[in-house]
């Protein structure tokens, strides 16, 4: 009936809407919320309350339903809405759109959106944004926990984690890109730098890089971190996970690129340096001398845990010249009964605590704490008692475990949990020259290595000595008046050295 209206008046030319009805237009959208309507959660109905009756389209898992009978519907039914630039006056939410593009109008009903129609007008819709908008409370971070400094963590809600960066960073220069990553997840991900001070660079490296994924979702940011790396083949982290919004707001002021993807409660930091893996953001609220020492205990548990166990076995297997005449006797005792060479009796232990560790982080928390408690001890003992391991060997292991867990990226902790079992197989193959061939290779690796093509092993190599202020020790603060020269920030000074040593004298 209304198209052969339109037909029979169309010499006529008449002054209404109707006359720019596209029956293409028509026919698309009616496809794509037939489309829709095949989800039971896709609500399309005729409202017949208002003088002039029109069409709602919405998803109700996606739409927040106070807001449409709140803020919407009572303003469309009060007047006669004769067209949608009227929905535009009438309702009084900002940024409603009208548009006839069918991408956008899919885009927009998949994201929250309510789709008004005018009945008789199929040309253009009016979109109304009232997404729901779901997310926990910003709580105290778990993984990079501190004792001293901000409590903040950031929350699935990308909207959430952008507002913890800017209060910490209230200035202009600070830029948000947005980029819309997964054919199917359409996940929103964002590029967070501060122009003037950042490597143009380093950005166009994290930009390029996320435009050229092509994958079906992105459930967290660890997918983007996975993606974009330099070496994806490495077992050593190339950038660094954070949940702290005060650490991001930190290196952004150092001319770092951070990435936050939205549904994920960490975000992505780069470029970075091998050294950064080991330094907890608690250390500058320490004083430097602490925070230095407590840096390099970090540093000798990692190479502690990483060595222990293969030398115990490369000496016990090639090198008995080396242990001392009055630990001979002690090691002589503790393996009389071993049947096992010391390669297996190590690879035992050492899986045996993977195991445990495996089983406390799967099992809910008081059940996991338990499960490792008392397994490590049942455990221990009985595999001392049952002859298959030595005491000494057993003091060893955990000592190597309880190094392992000073690091506080725990990527990195993951990864120094793996070195142990290659520097192990080479210990037995070839004792001590064993462990230098492994750790020489692991050293190659890491100087070949690039975090988004800056060099990983900076300060070390290629040697920047303006950068060991914060490298292996931390000095004041007032020494760190430059940005680290790796990154080849536009702005190089933090602030004036000069002025931060002047005194003020106060007049008595």
């Amino acid at each position: 009936m209304r198209i052969n209206r339109w037909r029979r008046n169309s010499h006529n030319k008449p002054k209404s809407s109707k006359k720019n009805v596209n029956p293409e237009i028509d026919d698309s959208l009616k496809s794509l919320v037939n489309q829709m309507k095949k989800s039971n959660d896709f609500i399309h109905y005729k409202n017949q309350q208002s003088p002039n009756p029109f069409y709602i389209n919405y998803f109700m898992s996606l739409v927040d339903t106070e807001i449409l009978h709140r803020d919407i519907l009572p303003y469309l039914n009060r007047e006669a809405i004769t067209s949608l630039e009227k929905v535009q006056v009438e309702v009084p939410i900002e940024n409603i759109e009208i548009t006839s593009d069918l991408k956008k109008i899919e885009n927009q009903l998949l994201n929250g959106s309510i789709m008004i129609q005018l009945d008789g007008n199929t040309d253009k819709v009016a979109l109304i944004r009232a997404e729901m908008k779901k997310a926990r409370e910003v709580s105290v971070p778990e993984v990079e926990f501190s004792v001293v400094g901000p409590k903040e963590a950031f929350v699935e809600s990308i909207d959430t984690n952008l507002n913890l960066v800017r209060k910490r960073l209230p200035i202009p220069e600070l830029q948000f890109e947005e980029f819309k990553v997964g054919k199917l997840s359409k996940t929103k991900v964002m590029v967070l730098y501060i122009e003037g001070i950042v490597n143009k660079e380093n950005v166009n490296t994290v930009t390029q890089r996320i435009q050229d994924i092509e994958i079906d979702t992105i459930n967290d940011s660890s997918y983007i971190v996975q993606l974009i790396t330099d070496n994806q083949n490495s077992p050593f982290p190339q950038l660094i996970d954070t949940e702290r919004p005060d650490r991001i707001a930190s290196v952004l002021a150092e001319g770092k690129v951070a990435i936050l993807v939205d549904g994920a409660p960490h975000g992505v930091l780069g470029p970075t340096t091998f050294v950064e893996f080991f330094s907890a953001f608690e250390d500058y609220f320490l004083n430097w001398i602490t925070a230095s020492f407590f840096r390099v205990i970090r540093l000798f548990a990692v190479m502690f845990s990483i060595l222990i166990t293969p030398l115990y076995v490369a000496v016990l297997t090639y090198h008995y010249e080396l242990i001392p005449k009055d630990l001979v006797s002690i090691l002589v005792i503790s393996r009389r009964e071993i049947p096992l060479p010391p390669i297996l009796e190590a690879i035992f232990l050492e899986l045996a605590i993977e195991l445990l560790r495996e089983a406390g982080a799967r099992l809910p928390t008081k059940v996991g704490q338990t499960i490792g408690i008392v397994g490590g001890i049942v455990i221990g003992t009985a595999s001392v008692e049952a002859g298959l391991t030595s005491n000494v060997l057993l003091i060893i292991v955990a000592l190597a475990t309880l190094a392992s867990f000073t690091t506080p990226v725990y990527k990195m902790g993951n990864t120094i949990r793996l070195l142990r079992f290659p520097f192990l197989f080479f210990a037995h193959l070839w004792g001590l020259l064993g462990v230098a061939l492994c750790f020489c290779y692991v050293l190659a690796h890491l100087l070949r290595l690039t975090s988004l093509g800056r060099p990983f092993l900076e300060p070390i190599y290629p040697p920047r000595i303006t950068d060991l202020k914060d490298a292996f020790i931390r000095l004041p603060l007032s020494f760190q008046s430059k940005r680290p020269v790796a990154l080849q920030t536009e702005d190089t000074m933090k602030f004036s050295k000069k002025k931060s040593k002047e005194k003020q004298e106060i007049d008595e």
